[in-house]
């Protein structure tokens, strides 16, 4: 009888570090972390603006839209980085009612109300802080609640 022993170590390894390859998340980047911060609190000051035409402050729109455009490619190219990446592209996206589209909606409409601004100002603050708890943190925890707010949004 042949001694499988070799084989089946060997296939363990292989087995153990596909899993771990797998399991890998992007280390800690403190330039990814310091742009977070910078873009919310660049937003949450043109979003308090909304209540004033759009016109009036299309040029830090744009300036803010860069900025996320920016990190968003930023974030495409670091390794083993899907989750955060996942979470720029929500806030970057037009149709969904976060970041870009409360700009949209502030564009088509021209102003908003007052209700509607702190309505949208508290969902897209509750994205920028589980994307900066992950980011500092990259543990379970707060891995699967910013997972949970990708799924649901």
């Amino acid at each position: 009888m042949k001694n499988n022993k070799p084989f089946f170590v060997l296939l363990f390894i292989t087995a153990f570090l596909t899993s771990c390859n797998i399991l890998k998340t992007a280390p800690y980047d403190q330039y990814s972390f310091q742009k977070t911060i910078e873009i919310k609190i660049d937003a949450n000051q043109l979003i308090e603006k909304a209540e004033t035409p759009y016109q009036e402050n299309i040029n830090e729109i744009e300036e803010l839209q860069n900025e996320v455009a920016k990190i968003v490619e930023y974030e495409k190219f670091k390794p083993n980085n899907e989750i955060t990446y996942k979470m720029w592209l929500l806030l970057a996206n037009e149709n969904k009612n976060l970041l870009a589209g409360f700009f949209k909606r502030w564009k088509e409409k021209g102003k908003l109300s007052s209700f509607f601004i702190t309505e949208a100002k508290g969902q897209i603050s509750e994205a920028f802080d589980l994307l900066l708890k992950y980011e500092s943190k990259k543990e379970p925890t707060t891995k699967n609640k910013l997972l949970d707010f990708i799924s649901t949004n």
